[in-house]
């Protein structure tokens, strides 16, 4: 897919990597529409890439539909849905169910609300794109925190199974894979902990260089960091062995 003319809807587009989206795809000359719930943020975004705002809580379904409404009104058919929005919590099996259902919400079920909101109509044209941005951690997992690692292959799940049920009737599918990204949430300015990944992350702007590559070839594993595909590969390769090595990489990350 080439983004030119194109229109697009971004969530979780006030802050980081949906931020960066918005930017890059402005670029390209996308015709944006940016939704996220941090509303002074969202304008900020707005002036940015000169997209249409919508305050979007991506955790209830009718918002989510409200903002494909609008957006189709302001644009016309949507052509790619980017489900961006995620948060992070750390903690364990401890986790309370309240901070489950807000982790699932966020980083899961809005990949749901947004696909039954768009794919309907795309299916009716023959073609449509969802570009959902997952994380490394839907590939492999996530160190310190269980809702955060079950979240995000959650989503990976979900966008194999749209992309085997629905790609003979014309949608594409792609997930954003990255590893550590340098925003609020890895820089612990959201008011958590900054992230061992931090060494070995990459800017916001080359997470959105990658996508906006791996939309051209129409991929559907988009990895900012080629080391994850080294990963994935010996996790397949040797389960046992990747869970020792994961072991010995909890211990020293901390």
């Amino acid at each position: 897919m080439r983004l030119e003319g194109k229109n697009v809807i971004i969530t979780g587009a006030g802050h980081g990597i949906g931020r960066g989206l918005a930017v890059r795809f402005a670029a390209e000359g996308a015709r944006l529409t940016v939704a996220d719930i941090d509303q002074t943020a969202l304008t900020e975004t707005a002036r940015l890439c000169g997209g249409f705002a919508v305050a979007t809580d991506v955790a209830v379904e009718s918002s989510v539909r409200e903002l494909v409404r609008r957006a189709t009104g302001q644009w016309g058919p949507v052509d790619l849905f980017c489900s961006n929005a995620g948060i992070f919590l750390p903690g364990g099996l401890e986790t309370p169910d309240a901070d489950w259902e807000r982790v699932l919400s966020v980083n899961f079920r809005a990949h749901l609300y947004a696909a039954r909101a768009v794919l309907p109509a795309m299916i009716e044209r023959g073609e449509g794109y969802l570009l959902q941005v997952v994380s490394a951690a839907g590939l492999l997992t996530q160190i310190g925190s269980a809702t955060y690692a079950v979240s995000k292959h959650a989503a990976l799940s979900l966008a194999e199974w749209i992309a085997v049920e629905h790609g003979d009737q014309g949608i594409k599918v792609s997930c954003v894979c990255p590893q550590g990204v340098r925003t609020r949430m890895l820089l612990g300015e959201d008011g958590g902990k900054e992230s061992f990944l931090k060494a070995g992350s990459v800017s916001v702007e080359e997470v959105a260089e990658a996508a906006v590559r791996g939309l051209e070839t129409e991929q559907f594993l988009i990895l900012p960091h080629s080391a994850v595909r080294t990963y994935f590969e010996r996790k397949a390769d040797d389960y046992d062995r990747w869970l020792r090595g994961m072991r010995r990489l909890r211990q020293t990350a901390g």
